[in-house]
Parts: structure tokens; sequence; C-alpha cells
């Protein structure tokens, strides 16, 4: 007689780095296994739905690849050989190690390096905890955010605007900067809704024809880094044609008399010239938004991955604010809602323990502190031992040869604890087991939407492997590090935290799984007044002061009111015709599901789009190996022809791993580390290459 397997649905939610954070019904086989992965329909922003690449989550979290034991390196650095240890023995040598490198330099030559691999605070932050009690170098988190966040809140004055579920109440909804259909399923998900019910316009700005372009009424394909030249053009028509609403900006922005005469030079034939729209483009954008109240602006991370994307994200920020959308349901805009949360993170990162002065390192240069570089170092001591959790930076990280040279460094010792041998892992001393998303406790919030979520432990992790609490907890033990959030669980700390934000307990958010924390009507359309003392919006910011978290401004002085800014680009030069823009890819997550087998049979190998007019003359034919190279070092990868982005754009959607490519170099050889104004950022989609054909 067959026995049929036990399966019960359980929630959770998505740790990845997405702002979608979605609410999760999985399917738990015999209480050791999972199977399928579903939406959670209760939860008003996920709604039921999912990415493909989650609901098939089984072949990652029972990949037979997965790490399962501590390792410690037995070969050269980068050469794969590693041998088995016990975990005693291992945390034992993180922690000489660690001791060593405070007592020849002190303790600013440790380095704890993270990222997003997991969102989840405490999984995600608690290394923080670890890096403030013991005085360790800083980490300023410029790899993603900051760039996008500078901008938004350069105009608003805080990170947060319009409950993204107000998009199914709009008449016109405008996408830009991001490829929902990649990244964000959901967004797509309230955007169809809109259009349903509503018959609503979907306008799409983007650099390339993808997924979320080919469902617009109106796509918008620009060129690379000219997102500002359209956003004026479109504000000139507006106070050209009578549709700017001056009594809205009489009552909630500071200098509208001065943006019009600014922007009466800044018109659609200025624009088109720069963006490689038409005239009639342009003004169609801006006549649909004018005389559509209730348009809500999406703005997204992509067209800010710029060296001038703060500026950009401002500029697009401005046009709600001159037609007034701000007051109308539906209306306005929104980035991100990572500001509206207000979590007592304290016990989590042990935020009390910080040493005034201890130095930031910028996550983004982490080749260039590797490698010595004293301005990238804050003129202080090398760094000289590491510990990374959630991140990949040998993979995802700019200037990847200087980041490469740096790992292989013999007097750097690196742990990496992780859950599959990454890059990143293959260069560590010692490589430590991981546990994923569903074999441990963690609290979430949604930068894309507006609750905090919790994910509880399902199903046992396989025997070896620990999660970073644990990890932290064990090196905190060994190094004499003291703080209250050391001696607690992972539920202790989920309980401590939501009680000191007055968020309700662990026990209270059990039942759903989620609190909407979504902020009142008249805050989020800022109808209350804008977050500045006078209560306006900023079309004129003050860049070296807007509140952004930040270690100092960088990079050359912002243009003072909304404008192309050109100056920064790294454009194209004769010598490096082409400008590159890496965008996500549909079936990876930054590095993540790049070991998974559907993933990887439905991107096959890593590709760059080119217009069928630029390979024709230089002999690229479809599938044809080519070396794009730049300042930085070379990359080889197959051409695919595409006609859906402007001449002389070249899109490369990754991140592969980089033994991918054939000569062992990933695509973040070409992106530069330098920082971008006015806080720093990684101009990931900002690069200037040439391109050449390889013999077949």
């Amino acid at each position: 007689m067959t026995v049929q397997p036990r399966i019960e649905r359980t929630t959770s939610t998505c740790p990845h780095d997405c702002p979608s954070v979605c609410a999760l019904e999985v399917e738990v086989i015999d209480g050791s296994t999972i199977g399928r992965v579903r939406g959670n329909p209760r939860h008003s922003y996920t709604a039921g739905v999912v990415c493909a690449k989650v609901a098939r989550y089984a072949e990652r979290i029972h990949h037979p690849d997965r790490l399962t034991q501590p390792l410690i390196r037995t070969g050269p650095k980068g050469s794969g050989a590693f041998a088995p240890i016990g975990w005693d023995e291992a945390l034992d040598r993180v922690a000489e190690e660690f001791r060593r490198a405070e007592a020849a330099h002190g303790p600013e030559a440790v380095w704890p390096y993270y990222y997003a691999g997991t969102m989840g605070l405490v999984m995600r932050d608690g290394i923080n905890r670890l890096r403030h009690a013991k005085g360790y170098s800083g980490q300023f988190s410029t790899i993603c955010t900051t760039l996008a966040w500078s901008g938004y809140i350069a105009g608003t004055g805080r990170l947060g605007g319009v409950d993204p579920r107000e998009i199914a109440e709009s008449d016109c909804v405008v996408v830009w900067g991001t490829n929902p259909v990649h990244t964000q399923v959901n967004l797509m998900t309230h955007v169809q809704a809109a259009r349903k019910n509503r018959g609503a316009k979907v306008v799409v700005v983007d650099i390339y024809d993808n997924p979320t372009m080919k469902q617009a009424d109106l796509a918008l394909l620009l060129r690379p880094g000219t997102d500002g030249a359209l956003a004026c053009a479109v504000m000139h028509v507006l106070f050209r044609d009578g549709l700017a609403d001056r009594d809205y900006m009489a009552r909630y922005t500071d200098c509208p008399d001065e943006l019009e005469v600014h922007l009466a030079t800044r018109d659609p034939a200025w624009a088109a010239a720069i963006t490689g729209l038409t005239v009639e483009e342009i003004e169609r954008f801006a006549h649909l938004v004018g005389t559509t109240k209730n348009t809500f602006f999406r703005l997204g991370y992509g067209f800010a991955r710029s060296r001038n994307g703060a500026a950009n994200m401002h500029a697009a920020l401005c046009i709600p604010a001159v037609t007034g959308a701000w007051q109308h349901r539906g209306g306005g805009a929104f980035h991100s809602n990572s500001g509206v949360f207000g979590l007592d993170k304290r016990l989590i990162e042990g935020l009390d323990a910080i040493r005034p002065g201890t130095r930031m390192l910028d996550q983004s240069q982490i080749g260039r502190v590797l490698t010595g570089d004293g301005q990238a170092l804050r003129h202080g001591p090398p760094v000289t031992a590491m510990l990374i959790q959630n991140t990949n930076p040998v993979s995802v990280a700019p200037e990847q040869e200087l980041v490469k040279r740096g790992f292989a460094r013999e007097d750097l010792f690196v742990c990496v604890h992780e859950q599959f041998m990454t890059e990143t892992a293959r260069m560590a001393d010692l490589v430590l087991p991981a546990t994923m998303f569903l074999e441990h406790d963690d609290l979430y919030t949604g930068g894309g939407q507006q609750h905090i979520q919790l994910g509880l432990k399902r199903i046992d992790p396989p025997a070896l492997c620990r999660s970073n609490h644990e990890v932290i907890v064990g090196l905190a033990e060994r190094l004499g590090a003291a703080h209250p959030g050391f001696s607690m669980s992972p539920r202790e700390l989920i309980d401590a935290t939501l009680k000191a934000s007055r968020r309700g307990s662990l026990a209270e958010m059990e039942g759903d799984g989620f609190l909407d924390v979504q902020p009142a009507y008249e805050r989020a359309h800022f109808l209350d007044g804008f977050a500045y003392p006078d209560r306006r919006f900023r079309f004129k910011p003050d860049w070296g002061s807007v509140p952004v978290a930040k270690d100092g401004p960088r990079g050359p002085a912002m243009p003072p009111l909304p404008d192309h800014w050109e100056a920064p680009l790294m454009s194209a030069t004769e010598a490096h015709p082409f400008r590159l823009a890496t965008s996500p890819a549909r079936n990876f997550l930054n590095s993540s599901f790049t070991e998974t087998p559907t993933s990887l049979a439905k991107e096959r190998h890593p590709t760059v789009m080119i217009h069928p007019e630029d390979a024709g003359p230089l002999g690229i034919g479809e599938g044809a190996w080519v070396r794009l190279s730049n300042e930085r070092g070379a990359v080889t990868l197959r051409a695919t022809l595409f006609a859906g982005l402007r001449r002389g754009v070249l899109i490369a959607e990754s991140i592969w791993p980089n033994d991918a490519y054939p000569d062992g170099r990933g695509i973040n050889t070409l992106t530069g580390a330098d920082a971008a104004a006015p806080f720093g950022g990684a101009a990931f989609h900002d690069n200037h290459v040439a391109i050449a054909p390889l013999p077949q």
C-alpha cells in the first residue's frame, strides 16, 4: 500500500533582495521538505502572486550542491581545494584571526561585510551588532539604494509615498526605470487591475524594450542617463500649456516661478535631441499626465544607477508636484516605503554600542579597500580579516579585477558564511554552511509595499548548517563581545524589537504573519506637508543637507534645479563608442538562483544585446562571440541582435557567475566604483565600452 505524503500549507516571507518581499504560502511535505511555493492570497499587496523562480524554491533549498559542512582551505586561494572542519574549530580559527588582525592594526583591521542575500532583519543585520560591540570597521552600504533614495528624499524630505495599492485606483500609471515583469511581478498585478477596472493608460519609461515595456500604451525608449531631460521637457509643456497646478505649487512647493523660468529653454525639441525620443512622444506623455490628475508615478531603481541617477530621480519626482497629482487618490509618486516602518533595531544591530569616529568603508569600493587604496581605506589601517554574510562581492561588486586581486592577498583572512560555493566562497580561507529562510526565524520589511512580516522556521536545515545569528553569537562569545542581543534567540529578538517599536508582539503577528503599517492617506500623499521645516516640496534642494544616511558629500556639485546633467556620465568616446547597462535577468536575482537548474536552462548563457544596425558594420551576427572592453578590463560573451534599444546602447542582463564566461571574468569587470554624487552609490548602468567580434 502506497503511503501518501503529508502536505501542510504554511506561511512565510520571501527573503530575497526585491522590493515586493512577497508573503508566501509554502507546502511542507512530511515536515521535512518543501513543495510548491505560492503567493499568499490574504496579503493585500502580494495578492496571491509570486515570481516563477521563488515558486520553484524547492530546487534551491534541496539542491544537491548546497553547502552542508564547514570547510577549510587546503590549496592556493581560489583553487577550490577545501577539507571538512568541525564547527568549534572553525569558529575558534575565525576568532583567532580577528584577534591577530586587531593586535597588529587595531579593531578597524577587521571588516564584517554583508548585504541583502537575505532581507531578514535578524539574519541580515545582526552582523552589525558584532561590528559595533568590537569597534570593527563600519560599512557604508552604497551598492543599491543610495543614489535612488538621495534623489527621492531631495524632493520629499522622507522616504515614503502613496500606498502602492492605490495604483489600482489610478487612471494613468507611469512605470519609470523598473522592469517589474522581471523584478517585481506583484506591481504588475496592481497595474493590470487599474487597466482592467478603470481603463487606465500605462506608460513605461526605460532604456530597452523589455517585457514591461511591451505591456505599455505609451512606451518611451530613452538613451541611458537622459531621464532628467525627459522630465524637464514634460514640465516645460505643463507650464507652457496651462497644465501645471499653480495653486497646488503655491501651497506645497518651494520655488515654482524659478522652476518655470529655468525650464523655458528645456522644450521637447531640446529633450528629443538628448533622449532619442521624438517631440511627439514627449508632447503626448506630457499631455497625458497633465490631463490625468490621478497619475501614479512608480519610480524604480534602474534609472538611478547612473552617475547622474540622483538628479534624474529628483527630476522625475518633480512632475507630480507640478501637476498636483499628490492631491488625488491614485495619484502622486512612490519609490520605496523603507522609511515608514519605524522599527527600533538597537537590539538587532547593537546601535547603542556604536563607537564614535569608527571609519566607514564604502561597500562598493571593496576592490579598492582590499588593494590598499589610501582614500578608500579612509587613510586608516589595512583590512586583514573579514567575515562575509549574505553577499557575493567577487561576482556582484564593481571593479571586479580589483576585487579579485584583493581577495587573493595572502595576508587577508576571509571567512564566508554561505549557502553555495560562490566565487567569493572559493576565495575564502574558511567556508561555513548557512541556513535558508524556511530553516530559521526572522522578521522582514518590504520597501515596495507596507507590511512588517514574519518568516518563521518551517523545516530543519541540513544537520551542519547554522544560521547567521548562531555564527554571530558563537563569534561574540569567543571574542568577548558584550551586548544583550547576543544572549537572545531570534524569536526573542523579533518579539523585543516589535514591542520596543510599539508594533505589537511576535504572538500577535503569528496569526496572519504580517502587519500593515501604511501611513494615513494624508501623510502618504504629503497633504499635511512635505518633510522639510517649511513643509514644502523641494524643486531646488540643498543637496549637501538631504536627510539621507551618509558619511559626507561625494562627487561633483549637483545641478540646483531639475536638468539633464551630462557631466558625470561615463559617455561614449572614440575608443569606447557604446554605452552598456547591466540590467536584471528574469530568472536570477543578483547572483542568487544562478545555481538552480530551471533558471539556468531559461537564461541559457551570458549575452549582450546589440542593435542590428550597430552589429552589421562590425561583422557581428546572432550568437557571435564578442569582446566588451574598457579601461577596467574585458569580458567575453555572446551577442544577440535586438532592435529594441537605441543605437549605441548595449544591454547585458546579469548577473551570471564569473565561470559562466569563457575567460572567467564577469560583467562587473566593466563597472566602476567611483562614488557618484551626492553621497556615493554604484553606477552599474553607466559604462562605456568597445565591442568587437572574436574569431568563430
